[in-house]
């Protein structure tokens, strides 16, 4: 059921359908690519874009440089005896290469079979846009809204976003919330919307071996000097038993389980187990021993070699005993593990596994702890109150498993629960050619977001 308010507020929304998705197009025409610096001017384009846009809806809005990329945030005035949302986004996008693998230009938005394809058009130009929309159909009709609504928009979310931290935490006032909004996950499948309310953690690692002092023949020195790679080789699976369990000491200590209400929802959804390994073609699946897939990917710690490199790499045969060997590892985390503790252990675990003859370097890398929230709350019923009004569907309650390190320090530092409401699609081609969001979807999102504002405000 709507009220009347949203119903005026939605009917808008659909008039204005050819304007929104002209403008999505227009942002996702600047090719903001923050990781090269040769677009540095496209990136402040894109940033100003966004202060233009914000102002004409009447928003207070702010340009805020960094270090690096420009944060851009607005508000609308406060609401006494409301609650206060933030919707954080990002306006930058990946480098489009490979570009021959693209079927139409990336920073030329062509809409084929009801998408709109374009570099950030799922990540995230196209659903951070779907709160500004509703945002706007909300002023265009009411001239208010029922909260305040807080928009942070930053520039570096491709490249790790190296300044964002420092600005929330010297800012927590300006950005005080009770809860924050973020859409740049997906659904869980097409016509399935999903909230999701956890997400894995990581710590990210480099080990570097050193033997002798230059690559040996190994006729000449095998079986006298110990050979990096070979030592490499058992440290690495020395971290991981044939059940899935990762041995560093006290690994497991403080996982948080999964309830038994999670594991239920989880064997509600629709996943196809076969059509998921089809698609990979591979001929089994695996990981730790008792948990199925959709545990093991999004509720359980894993461990991955992501690189490894050492000795001869070209064509023939080369009977090298290397000087050195390298790896990169990482742990996905979860709820309840300390980055910090892990890291100890396993250096103290990687001291001892190491033989005689070899120095080791262990680089730390990025590292955020796993995060959930409960999603009982009366604050994810609403926003799943308002993705059933926008999609038509009740959203399922999926974890994630892959990292977004932002998350926990918006919990964190803001102190305030955060909704990650997914508009896209696991096929959106994020990072990859011909990257694509469903302009359906778009529409939805931006009714769920209008839907949403209403829902939040009777939250207390």
């Amino acid at each position: 059921m709507t009220s009347p308010i949203l119903d005026k507020v939605l009917g808008f929304a659909e008039q204005q359908r050819e304007q929104f998705e002209a403008d999505l197009a227009e942002l996702l025409r600047i090719p903001s690519i923050s990781a090269d610096s040769k677009f540095q001017g496209d990136i402040r384009r894109a940033a100003d874009w966004l202060v233009g846009h914000f102002g004409d809806l009447g928003l207070q809005v702010e340009l805020i440089e960094t270090a690096g990329h420009p944060i851009v945030y607005a508000e609308s005035p406060p609401v006494p005896g409301a609650p206060v949302a933030l919707v954080y986004g990002h306006y930058d996008v990946q480098p489009p290469d490979p570009l021959d693998l693209w079927i139409s230009p990336p920073f030329e938005p062509t809409v084929r079979d009801g998408n709109m394809y374009a570099r950030g058009a799922t990540d995230d130009k196209g659903q951070m846009l779907t709160h500004v929309k509703s945002v706007q159909a909300w002023l265009a009709t009411e001239k208010r809204l029922p909260l305040q609504i807080k928009f942070l928009i930053e520039g570096e979310e491709e490249v790790g976003s190296e300044h964002l931290e420092g600005f929330l935490k010297e800012n927590a006032e300006k950005l005080a919330c009770d809860c924050v909004v973020v859409s740049d996950t997906s659904q869980f499948a097409r016509g399935v919307p999903a909230i999701t309310y956890g997400l894995r953690g990581i710590a990210y690692y480099e080990i570097r071996l050193t033997g002798p002092n230059r690559d040996l023949h190994s006729g000449v020195f095998g079986g006298a000097v110990t050979n990096p790679a070979n030592a490499l080789s058992k440290i690495l699976a020395a971290l991981i038993d044939d059940k899935g369990r990762i041995q560093v000491p006290g690994f497991y200590d403080e996982v948080i389980p999964l309830t038994e209400a999670e594991r239920a929802e989880f064997r509600s959804l629709p996943f196809d187990e076969v059509a998921f390994r089809k698609d990979l073609e591979v001929e089994a699946l695996t990981g730790e021993e008792g948990f199925s897939t959709l545990e093991r990917r999004w509720g359980r710690p894993s461990l991955d070699v992501n690189g490894i490199w050492g000795g001869y790499q070209g064509e023939g045969e080369k009977t090298v005993l290397p000087g050195k060997a390298a790896a990169k590892f990482s742990f996905r985390l979860v709820p309840g593990q300390d980055p910090e503790k892990i890291t100890t252990n396993l250096r103290a675990m990687l001291d001892r596994l190491l033989p005689p003859g070899i120095k080791m370097e262990l680089v730390e890398s990025h590292r955020a702890p796993g995060i959930v929230f409960p999603f009982g709350s009366e604050t994810m019923q609403a926003a799943a109150d308002a993705i059933e009004q926008g999609f038509g569907h009740r959203p399922v309650f999926i974890r994630e498993g892959g990292s977004i390190p932002i998350v926990s320090t918006f919990a964190e530092v803001l102190r305030a629960e955060v909704l990650l409401l997914g508009w896209g699609q696991n096929d959106d081609n994020l990072h990859s050619p011909n990257e694509k969001f469903s302009l359906a979807d778009f529409h939805h999102g931006i009714a769920a977001s209008a839907a949403l504002w209403e829902r939040l405000a009777t939250v207390q």
